[in-house]
């Protein structure tokens, strides 16, 4: 998990997905790209995804990061969901020092960027945001001591 990226030697894996009845995946696999491009390995799920889903493959395939896109405004129902998924899978939780890294992005109004961040997401990315931002973003996240 995050702890362990600066002593592994693999790169950065990260795991990407829609969360609910979402239709659009266009953004999603441009940043899917882009993170590949940047060396990253990706893991993308597609569409219609549950929290359950997500946390059970993040567990899976050992991931430092999980991305969510979420274009139909259901992010303050869906997050807290998967954080708690992702709580009960052993990927996230108080004073853990292996938690993943939680990034949202999508539609996503500069009101709720703090409630999210509150829910437990470290990264919040609203439509707009540039690649290169989540790109950095990840790297120094991962960069930090645990």
């Amino acid at each position: 998990m995050a702890a362990h990226v600066a002593s592994r030697s693999q790169p950065p894996r990260v795991l990407l997905a829609k969360l609910g009845l979402d239709g659009h995946d266009r953004g999603v696999k441009v940043i899917a790209r882009a993170l590949r491009d940047a060396g990253m390995e990706v893991v993308y799920l597609g569409m219609r995804v549950t929290a359950d889903q997500v946390a059970a493959a993040a567990a899976q395939e050992d991931v430092d990061v999980v991305g969510i896109s979420i274009l139909s405004g259901a992010h303050l129902r869906l997050i807290p969901r998967l954080a708690d998924a992702l709580g009960r899978h052993g990927l996230r939780g108080d004073g853990v020092d292996d938690n993943v890294i939680l990034l949202v992005g999508g539609t996503i109004p500069d009101g709720d960027v703090e409630p999210l961040r509150k829910m437990g997401v470290d990264g919040v990315f609203p439509v707009g945001s540039f690649t290169g931002q989540m790109v950095d973003f990840i790297r120094e996240a991962l960069a930090r001591p645990a």
